[in-house]
């Protein structure tokens, strides 16, 4: 059997699955810039949430007053569980919750510190928690002593 008998139906068949795989793609996903006022504005050039797609790209969020202009908490559980619960408002204002957070970065001052910040940390994520870095800075803005940045992914 000559191949070359077969070309017109192998070149259909070809186009036709090519149509197909086409059709199944979806326009390209689109990135969009999220806020919400339950939490302390952006301070500086950039923004508190960016989605693309199902992903939203939480800024990095520091124990700050609603306002921006002072910091909350003294002490590591303090600062920490003022920082989850601004994570928890940029949760709900996506209609999404802790369980949705994929990972998380935690910056801070002193891992020294790192027992008692993780004792509240898992308060907020009891079960299935999210990939997450710590790392040890210098400094933190504000002087802080800790800041979370997050990946959430839309259900």
């Amino acid at each position: 059997m000559d191949i070359r008998s077969h070309a017109p139906r192998i070149a259909c068949l070809a186009l036709a699955a090519c149509a197909g795989l086409l059709s199944a793609c979806s326009a390209p996903a689109k990135r969009e810039v999220l806020s919400t006022n339950q939490i302390y504005p952006a301070i500086g050039p950039y923004s508190q949430m960016v989605s693309h797609g199902s992903t939203i790209y939480f800024s990095g969020v520091l124990p700050l007053n609603a306002q921006g202009t002072a910091v909350v908490g003294g002490t590591i559980e303090e600062q920490t569980r003022a920082v989850l619960d601004f994570i928890g408002a940029k949760l709900r204002s996506q209609g999404l919750g802790y369980e949705d957070v994929l990972a998380t970065t935690v910056y801070m001052k002193d891992l020294n510190e790192f027992a008692a910040m993780n004792k509240v940390y898992g308060e907020y994520f009891r079960s299935q928690a999210p990939a997450r870095a710590t790392v040890e800075v210098a400094r933190l803005p504000r002087d802080v002593k800790i800041e979370i940045a997050a990946v959430v992914g839309r259900r």
